[in-house]
Formats: structure tokens, C-alpha cells, sequence
């Protein structure tokens, strides 16, 4: 039998996504800190064979819980150390996180809307660019998407009983690996925006519905043998990981990512592009729409999920951009509904304002040199702006296109059209980053000292920690007057740094051979006191010397 001229093209187009997706993995350099930082830990993992206690730059390091740390050691085990094999889980969930959001859309809503949502999420300019990141916020978002669309699934009255009961464990089961993949808050945000749902919807026969106490059950054996094998070796893991990493950093200023409560409009405006106007108008028709009826309610439920979460990291202490990702594939699934719903009349009026944002890229692109304060920045900006220029036009162009398939009344492949446009333009600009990458990775201080580095002789970072640079030349450093994120574990383990600047130097004096790495303004002070060094490497950031 053969196939439907449809079917291969999207068998065609998924083929090209698949490409790009993870053919641009490698591209980049690893960037500082989270690149390098997660890339780092995993590395140490996988060469120290303890999957238990992280470290990082070999200190205990306990801000995150494994599940990602455990699936890029693996990585690194089966295909060796490489930019990809670093960022490759986030770029696997990521990839899965389409797909999962393409098959709830169906179950839910409809086949044409669920094929809307995957497309409408895969053209997302925040999503698809932190799917090729290495942080840990696309595997918490994969799993918590997984948790509470299968609690939507397991809500649906007309399955039968035991399907129900599935789906629930499920639930439960992605949920405990959300737990793992960045803390307490893979069980926090789904349960607060239940409680709330149930309180605005009166819904309380819903508690009967969530399979308790097997589900718990499911949970906890997920997420304890870890915490119990951790707290074991590590009586002080209870205090940090718990009270300070959970309480301390969300309802403080202490690490210093302190931003406004309006942080996170811009990044979800630009974010969610090019479907920025499309997610207005289906959230204001959504709450409207969906408040009727006795029965669980999944698009009201989405909605509450969505400004629970948003409300949650606006009043946090701490916030970065990607802290916001949940959102948008429950975003993806109600803007799918509404497209499958909507003529493509109002597409095309909820679309055509794009060509101003696209415009407006292109035409500010040339000046980001102006934003630069070095001779080097002024050049990599230039560099970029070529990138960020072309990425505009292929999206302009993908707009446009878009808008003549509405015209002709070719809704489907309209959108088509400008997800992977939007997609391709989002790849571009992220590697195109690739030429700015030198003032946030250390990937050409470790090709130009790599033939001084051998395993015996000592490294010293003085002054500060290029977070890139351990997993490039392989190796941990011994922290000379710094302790930042390190602090905690440094405190566990004093005998593994050097408190001050006067203590190194004896240090280095009494070494036969030895390597360090400091800020430039530090150098000055080392010579004053007459330590023998000779520079191997020397940038506008960095300096690196040796003991002759």
C-alpha cells in the first residue's frame, strides 16, 4: 500500500526537524555558568563512578537532585564527552515534549488541534532554544507536562476505570521524576495548581479520582531510594538540599537573581513567538469558554496551571528566563484547541502583525555592535548581527508565506509554514551565538594550554571558577580565595582549597611544577610578591601561568 502524498510529506518535514533538532547539538561552545556547570558534574560522575553524591569541581554539590546528571553520564559512558552528549538530554526531552504534547492534544481535543499544539510548541522561539541548552529546566518541564497531562488524561469519564487508574500512575510516576530532575518543585506546582482548580471549580470529589495512596506509593519509590542513599552518605545533604535550596532561595535575594515582578512579561511575549497574539486571544476565549459544566474541566484546569506557575516564579527571589518553560506546552495544547477551532480569517489578522517583529529584528540587528565596550565584543556583536539578520529574514519570509497560504484558505499548511520557519530562525540565532561565545566559554584557553596539563601536576583557579574550562581540559581545579556556589562544599571538605591569596603563594613556592588560572587584575598582585610565573596564556578576561 502506498502512502498518501500528505503522509510523506510529514514524514518528509519530520525527517528535517529531526535534523536540525539534534544536528546542531555540537555547534556551540559550552557557555557559562549552566553549560558548563551541569556538563561539569555529570562528567565527574561518570569518571569517579559515585552516582550518588554530585560534585562539582570534586566538592559536594547538593543545589539540584541526579536524574539529569545520571542521564548525561550515561551519555558520556556510551559516546564520550562531547558539547552534544552534554546537552543531548535536554535535547531529548525537548524532542519527546512535542510529541507527548501532540498525542495529549489529540486525546483531548481533537486530532487537527493536537497536531496544532506539537506544531505551535516546536515554533516557539523559548522552547525550541532551550531544548538545545544545557540547563535543567526542559526535563523538569518534559516530566511535569507529562504529569499533569496524564492527570487530565485519567479525568476523562468516558475511558474505562482501569484506564483511568493508568493514567493516574502515570501521573504520579512523572511527577516523582520531575522531583528528580530539579527538587520539591515537581510535586509543589502540580499539587498547589490542583488545590486551586479544585477550589475555583468546587470539585471536590476530584481527590477520590487521584488514586492516592497507590499513586504515592508509585511516587515514593521513584524518588526515595535516591534521597535515603544520599542523606546516608551525607548527613548534611537534609539542611542544604531541603531548607536552604528550596525555602532560602525562593523567598530570599541571596543568589543574587533578584529581578522586578514584571521580569517575566518580556521573556514570555518574545518567547512564545511567533504566536504572541494567538495566546492572548485563546486565553481571554478559553476563560470565557470553559467554565460551565460539572465535569472535570482540562482547559480550565490549563489555564489555572498557567498563572499558577507564572504567579509562582514572579513572587520568587530567584528567577532566569527558563524558570517560565512549563507554561508553554499547556500554552500549546489551548492555542492548539482555539487554531483547529478559528477561521483562517482571524489567522491571518492574529498572524500579519508578525512582519513588524520580524522588521523590527532585522532592522536593529546591525546596531548591537554599539552595545559592545571592547574592540573584540564590537566585533563579535558585528558577527552575530549577520546571524540574527538572516534568522529575520528566513522568518519574514516564512510570515509572509504564511499569510498567502491563509489567504488561499490552506489553514494547515499555513501553520506548517511558520513553525519551522519560526523554528529554523530560532536555530540560527541560537548558533549564531556560537560567535559571541568567547566571552562566556573557555573552550580556546583549553586548546591553547592543553599541552601544559598533564594529571600530575597541580591546577590552582585563583580568584574566581571558569565554569567551562573543567569539562574541557578534563580535570578539576583546587580553588585558591574563592568559594561562590562552592562554599557549601568547601566547608564539608576544607583541605580542598586555599582561603587566601598569601597562603597559595607558599603553596606555590614550595612546587616543583604547577598551573594556575586567575583573573587578569589578580596577576599584578601575585608579581608584587614575587612569585616565579610564566604566562602560557593570556586573554582580556584571564591569564594563565605556570611555575618555570
Amino acid at each position: 500500500m502506498k502512502l498518501h502524498s500528505c503522509s510523506w510529506r510529514a514524514i518528509s518535514l519530520l525527517l528535517i526537524v529531526t535534523i536540525i533538532w539534534f544536528g546542531t547539538l555540537d555547534y556551540r561552545k559550552l557557555v557559562k555558568p549552566d553549560e558548563g556547570r551541569y556538563a561539569e558534574i555529570a562528567r565527574e560522575m561518570a569518571v569517579t563512578g559515585d552516582w550518588v553524591t554530585p560534585r562539582l569541581n570534586a566538592l559536594k554539590y547538593f543545589e539540584k537532585p541526579p536524574l539529569q546528571y545520571w542521564a548525561t553520564a550515561t551519555a558520556y559512558t556510551l559516546f564520550g564527552e562531547h558539547q552534544w552528549t552534554a546537552r543531548l538530554w535536554s535535547a531529548l526531552t525537548g524532542f519527546a515534549g512535542l510529541f507527548w504534547i501532540g498525542f495529549v492534544g489529540i486525546r483531548l481535543f481533537g486530532r487537527e488541534a493536537g497536531q496544532y499544539a506539537a506544531l505551535l510548541l516546536l515554533g516557539s522561539m523559548l522552547y525550541s532554544m532551550i531544548g538545545h541548552i544545557n540547563t535543567l529546566d526542559m526535563g523538569l518541564t518534559f516530566f511535569l507536562t507529562v504529569g499533569i497531562s496524564s492527570l487530565l488524561l485519567g479525568q476523562q469519564v468516558s475511558a474505562a476505570p482501569h484506564t483511568r487508574r493508568n493514567w493516574m500512575w502515570l501521573a504520579w510516576i512523572a511527577l516523582g521524576l520531575a522531583v528528580l530532575s530539579k527538587g520539591l518543585i515537581g510535586l509543589v506546582l502540580p499539587g498547589a495548581a490542583l488545590v486551586v482548580y479544585a477550589v475555583l471549580q468546587r470539585d471536590w470529589g476530584l481527590w477520590k479520582r487521584l488514586h492516592l495512596v497507590t499513586g504515592l506509593l508509585l511516587f515514593l519509590l521513584v524518588t526515595v531510594p535516591w534521597f535515603i542513599l544520599v542523606m546516608k552518605a551525607n548527613p548534611e545533604f537534609f539542611q542544604r538540599f531541603f531548607i536552604y535550596e528550596h525555602y532560602t532561595r525562593f523567598t530570599t535575594k541571596e543568589l543574587g537573581r533578584y529581578e522586578p515582578w514584571y521580569y517575566f512579561i518580556p521573556i514570555v511575549l518574545a518567547g512564545i513567538l511567533p504566536w504572541t497574539l494567538l495566546m492572548f486571544d485563546t486565553v481571554l476565549r478559553t476563560w470565557k469558554g470553559s467554565g460551565d459544566g460539572k465535569k472535570f474541566n482540562a482547559a480550565r484546569f490549563l489555564l489555572i496551571w498557567i498563572a499558577f506557575v507564572y504567579l509562582f516564579f514572579s513572587v520568587s527571589g530567584s528567577k532566569l528566563p527558563s524558570y517560565v518553560l512549563p507554561i508553554f506546552p499547556a500554552l500549546a495544547l489551548l492555542m492548539g484547541k482555539q487554531l483547529a477551532e478559528m477561521n483562517t480569517r482571524r489567522i491571518f489578522w492574529l498572524t500579519a502583525p508578525m512582519i513588524a517583529v520580524a522588521l523590527v529584528l532585522f532592522g536593529l540587528a546591525p546596531y548591537m555592535a554599539r552595545l559592545a565596550d571592547t574592540p573584540l565584543k564590537q566585533e563579535m556583536h558585528g558577527n552575530y548581527a549577520n546571524w540574527i539578520m538572516v534568522a529575520a529574514l528566513i522568518w519574514l519570509l516564512g510570515i509572509v508565506t504564511t499569510l498567502v497560504m491563509l489567504r488561499r484558505d490552506r489553514k494547515s499548511t499555513a501553520i506548517w509554514v511558520l513553525a519551522l520557519s519560526s523554528f529554523l530562525a530560532a536555530q540560527i540565532m541560537l548558533c549564531g551565538h556560537n560567535t559571541v561565545a568567547r566571552g562566556r566559554s573557555s573552550y580556546h584557553i583549553a586548546e591553547a594550554i592543553r599541552a601544559y596539563v598533564t594529571p600530575d601536576i597541580p591546577f590552582y583557579s585563583v580568584a574566581g571558577y571558569e565554569q567551562t574550562l573543567p569539562f574541557y581540559l578534563k580535570r578539576t581545579f583546587t580553588l585558591v580565595a574563592y568559594q561562590d556556589e562552592m562554599g557549601f562544599g568547601i566547608k564539608q571538605e576544607p583541605a580542598r582549597w586555599i582561603p587566601d591569596i598569601a597562603s597559595f603563594a607558599q603553596v606555590w613556592r614550595d612546587q616543583p611544577a604547577a598551573l594556575a588560572i586567575m583573573p587578569q587584575d589578580i596577576y599584578p598582585q601575585l608579581q608584587q610578591q614575587g612569585l616565579p610565573m610564566k604566562i602560557i596564556f593570556a586573554d582580556t578576561q584571564y591569564i594563565v601561568v605556570s611555575k618555570p
